[in-house]
């Protein structure tokens, strides 16, 4: 038996080598040495956010040396499987060896894939950890359950990534679900990767609340920022703001906090309010929320600027809107997204965080039209 998967191989080591460019191994390793070299000294953790910043990067940088290094193995222990599988004179064997090979060659198909996709990540603020805020739409009860299984949706999937994710205030509905809700992941390029989530998500079922049975439309909207280092970029007078402290409060109401440690700030000229209430101090859920607040006054502005730019260029075309994704669970089963027209036909793994490849689409899409 001849098995000749030489072209894929090429093609794989041709993307990769592509990958070690962009991502800069060397680089990379020095960068290594030097988080390491920081992380031994004696008093690191005199200052545990500092020391945590440290921490949590060197884990990345490590991680990712190790994904681009270790595919590199994986690919020559396969062209050495592949000529075990040539050279094998017992048929049954040999068989048995190639469905080896063929399943370990999709396997760093796709591993090369996701590290291609990182490439596409150089945004301004790509690197950035994320600030994740989902609101319920139109559609009632529905659409606050809708809102809870999106916030459930990407809770798992930092879960599944390792990502640490807080979240830093909810909203309850009063009958199911959320209002509303916002929470962090703070992991390199968290924002970067749900950036292209942005938008109104839809979902159509037969609904648990309607005891008619009928099939139920709901809309949810999700809001994606990057948390930004604290600067003096953005100021934020005092008279600009309002601020409300209030006691933190779980689902029906229930007390979980027996003082006003609860902080919202109201931002007077725009409008746009912050609420915090995951911290146990006043202090500490203000300062939260003033950098998560300077986060969206930035952003704010910069869309502004690039609004202006297309203005004055005469560039002004109409869009798909700002719908993105359509979730349906009746009478058919499909999670499809309507820029890439990416879809999968098994709603239950993406409400369990299976998002990556929705994810890789979405910045594909992106980078091939970045003015969409």
């Amino acid at each position: 038996m001849q098995l000749d998967l030489g072209p894929r191989i090429a093609a794989l080591r041709a993307t990769l080598g592509d990958v070690v460019a962009v991502v800069d191994v060397d680089g990379l390793r020095s960068r290594i040495a030097e988080l390491e070299q920081r992380a031994s000294a004696p008093d690191l953790w005199d200052d545990p956010e500092a020391a945590q910043k440290v921490t949590s990067e060197l884990s990345h940088a490590q991680s990712q040396l190790a994904r681009v290094t270790g595919v590199e193995s994986r690919l020559d222990d396969l062209e050495v499987l592949i000529e075990l599988v040539n050279a094998e004179t017992d048929e049954a064997q040999a068989q048995e060896q190639v469905g080896e090979v063929e399943s370990e060659l999709t396997a760093i198909e796709a591993t090369i894939g996701e590290l291609e996709v990182q490439t596409l990540l150089n945004g301004e603020y790509d690197p950035r950890p994320a600030v994740v805020t989902i609101r319920a739409g139109a559609g009632g009860v529905d659409a606050a359950d809708f809102a809870e299984m999106l916030l459930r949706m990407y809770l798992r999937w930092a879960e599944q990534h390792k990502y640490p994710a807080t979240v830093m205030d909810t909203s309850y509905a009063e009958e199911a679900g959320i209002k509303s809700a916002t929470f962090e992941i703070d992991a390199p390029y968290a924002f970067g990767n749900l950036s292209v989530e942005a938008g109104t998500h839809r979902l159509v079922r037969m609904s648990p609340f309607n005891s008619a049975g009928k099939r139920q439309t709901s809309f949810a909207a999700v809001e994606v920022i990057p948390l930004l280092e604290e600067s003096g970029e953005i100021e934020v007078p005092e008279n600009d703001i309002r601020v409300d402290v209030f006691r933190s409060s779980g689902p029906g109401g229930q007390s979980v906090n027996t003082t006003d440690s609860a902080v919202r700030i109201t931002h007077l000229p725009t409008g746009i309010v912050v609420s915090m209430q995951n911290e146990k101090s006043q202090i500490q859920n203000r300062a939260a929320a003033m950098r998560v607040l300077q986060s969206r006054l930035l952003i704010q502005r910069r869309e502004e600027e690039a609004a202006k730019k297309k203005e004055l260029a005469g560039n002004i075309t109409a869009s798909w809107g700002d719908q993105i994704r359509s979730y349906v669970l009746a009478p058919y089963q499909m999670v499809k997204d309507l820029r890439t027209e990416y879809e999968v036909n098994n709603p239950s793994s993406v409400f369990d965080g299976d998002l990556d490849g929705f994810l890789s689409a979405g910045i594909r899409w992106r980078k091939r039209d970045p003015d969409a």
